[in-house]
């Protein structure tokens, strides 16, 4: 066991810990910390979090990023705690929200609603069990369409650990937007974890922006289960740092249920993105979606583990799975492996995983245009990506993205 679970464990331990976040940190002191020989981090290292240097220091605030016309309701945590206060807010009708900081009574406390649908087997899952004090509760009235978006806005600071959880629970026939955004790029540690439960023809458009870059570390989570004919449409949009990983856990629970899980990942020079998903179908009739694009530059190194799980009473699922890369140097690493693992025999299922590189005719033929190199790549590269960044349905986010992947990209290398 690592020096840095060991000092987990031990503040678990003086905090005195009841209900799910006593069973994580029984399960803690059991795991193994994570070695090439582990499947799950076969091709990550974790040796980034052993040898980052905390600081004790107070660190200069930073600001939440905006995006032009984009109208929500904006909550911010700095080194994992909340700026704002939630009882002067104005929310809209049918949505509650609440801090984990503030819920106290035995019968609405905020750990007894930790880990009803994260797995138990996500290590840093189970170490944000432990340590997160910080976080949101939100809640949805069955009927309610919140037209306005809420943004969870998590900022790191160098030298800084911080830990966040948000529990989100629609009920039936609810709406909600829900964008989630990471930043930082300075040595630092960030878990962050979401567990969202979306009743019976509710719908959830989810949004999961991991900015952070450089040598910043985070690690989190996104954990989803639909009830009957529940809607699901989540995109990911993720950069590349010293360690950056997330998984993904979509459950079926309900019939006739509706997933569409979009994934883009803009890798620059030496950096690292792990994508670990996890569909599980347990019912019959639901439908899933899943494509993951990423481009990675020079010495970058992508993973993507993409895995549907059909059980053996969900009959007629629909389920596709693609995973899509494109290298802009061979020294960049891609490593793909989707998985299909059915037990049902009326099902239709697809999954494929490709890597190419940036095709030279077409580079030739925008150069023979006039057209500048550097530009000619970001078109090509754009074109790679663009469908995914046109499927959302948010239009001042959608554009805000596409000029920071822009961004992003004029920023690498290509070899």
């Amino acid at each position: 066991m690592s020096q840095w679970l060991e000092q987990v464990i031990a503040r678990g331990e003086q905090a005195n810990l009841t209900g799910p976040r006593l069973q994580a940190l029984t399960a803690l002191k059991q795991q193994r910390w994570p070695t090439r020989k582990s499947e799950a981090w076969r091709y990550t290292s974790v040796t980034p979090v052993e040898q980052l240097e905390l600081s004790t220091e107070s660190a200069a605030p930073a600001s939440p990023t905006k995006i032009a016309g984009l109208d929500s309701l904006d909550l911010v945590f700095i080194d994992g705690v909340l700026q704002q206060q939630l009882n002067t807010l104005s929310l809209p009708e049918g949505l509650t929200i609440q801090a984990l900081t503030t819920l106290n009574t035995e019968e609405h406390s905020a750990t007894a609603l930790f880990a009803q649908i994260k797995p138990a087997h996500h290590l840093f899952g189970l170490v944000n069990d432990v340590l997160a004090e910080q976080g949101l509760i939100i809640n949805v009235a069955p009927g309610a369409d919140i037209t306005l978006p809420v943004r969870i806005i998590n900022l790191s600071s160098q030298g800084k650990e911080s830990h966040v959880r948000v529990v989100v629970r629609l009920g039936e026939q609810a709406r909600l937007c829900v964008i989630e955004q990471g930043e930082g790029q300075d040595p630092c540690l960030h878990t962050y974890f979401a567990e969202y439960q979306i009743g019976a023809q509710a719908h959830l458009e989810h949004y999961r922006l991991a900015l952070h870059t450089g040598k910043a570390l985070q690690v989190g989570g996104n954990h989803f289960r639909l009830l009957e004919k529940a809607q699901l449409s989540s995109t990911l949009v993720a950069f590349g740092s010293d360690l950056s990983r997330l998984d993904v856990d979509i459950e079926h629970a309900g019939e006739h249920a509706k997933a569409k899980f979009n994934a883009i990942y803009l890798l620059g020079t030496g950096e690292t993105f792990d994508l670990h998903s996890c569909i599980e179908h347990a019912v019959p009739n639901g439908t899933t979606e899943e494509n993951a694009r990423g481009i990675v530059g020079d010495r970058a190194k992508a993973v993507f583990n993409g895995r549907i799980h059909i059980h053996r009473h969900a009959q007629k699922t629909l389920a596709e799975l693609n995973n899509r890369n494109l290298l802009l140097s061979r020294r960049g690493q891609i490593n793909t492996k989707p998985e299909l693992e059915i037990y049902a025999d009326d099902v239709k299922c697809a999954h494929g995983a490709t890597v190419a590189e940036i095709e030279e005719k077409a580079l030739y033929y925008l150069l023979s245009r006039g057209i500048s190199r550097s530009q000619a790549l970001i078109m090509l590269n754009f074109g790679f990506i663009q469908e995914l960044i046109n499927e959302i349905p948010n239009a001042p986010l959608a554009n805000w993205l596409h000029d920071k992947l822009r961004h992003k990209f004029s920023q690498m290398e290509v070899k």
